[in-house]
């Protein structure tokens, strides 16, 4: 398997997946700095221009987060990332799909990408504070979901490496505090080896 990713985005968290999987896998960098994810070659690859993108050892591609982390998860039942009961799988799918289809994709994307917003740059302080408040209000509520939980769905899942790169973008890239309870599951996240190496790999 080849993972297409760019150091620090969203497929940091298939990074990780990719490394407490343990199965054999390579990366390739997109330099997003030299647009290298709308160039020929990459498009080729994936048509939407964005990562992660995951090349199967059949040379066939998947793409966006959520299908990526379940088919790894669904491929490697023995590493327990997929919970074994419909109640937990489900509450694992509304967790992953909150934290990236909310707090990353209309908080941190107005925070990364005003412009996407906003064409006038004098509104882009608005964007931005609008996307801090969904961050914040997103991090608080699943704050509250995680309880006294180590893990998001109880044991260690898909959802807790979608949890840990959006932690990781407001802790480390943005330096805005996290509530408590996600503060610790970020911790705890750190601490995994898998987590090392992944941020030790894309340099991070």
């Amino acid at each position: 398997m080849k993972l297409y990713y760019s150091p620090g985005s969203c497929a940091l968290g298939i990074h990780i997946l990719l490394e407490e999987i343990g199965a054999p896998f390579e990366t390739q960098r997109i330099n997003f700095a030299e647009r290298e994810q709308v160039g020929e070659a990459y498009l080729a690859i994936n048509p939407k221009a964005k990562v992660p993108a995951l090349q199967r050892d059949d040379g066939t591609v998947l793409t966006e987060f959520q299908a990526i982390a379940l088919y790894l998860g669904l491929t490697h039942p023995e590493r327990g990332l997929v919970p074994a009961s419909a109640e937990r799988q489900a509450r694992m799918m509304e967790a992953m799909d909150y934290v990236i289809g909310t707090v990353h994709a209309t908080g941190f994307r107005r925070l990364f990408r005003p412009a996407e917003f906003a064409a006038r740059e004098a509104d882009h302080d608005a964007v931005k504070a609008r996307g801090l408040e969904i961050v914040r209000n997103g991090f608080a509520l699943i704050d509250r979901d995680l309880a006294d939980a180590d893990w998001v769905v109880g044991d260690f899942s898909l959802a807790d490496a979608a949890l840990f790169y959006t932690a990781f973008w407001a802790a480390a890239r943005l330096g805005i505090p996290l509530p408590d309870r996600v503060e610790a599951h970020y911790r705890r996240m750190r601490a995994r080896p898998a987590v090392e190496r992944a941020l030790k790999d894309e340099g991070l």
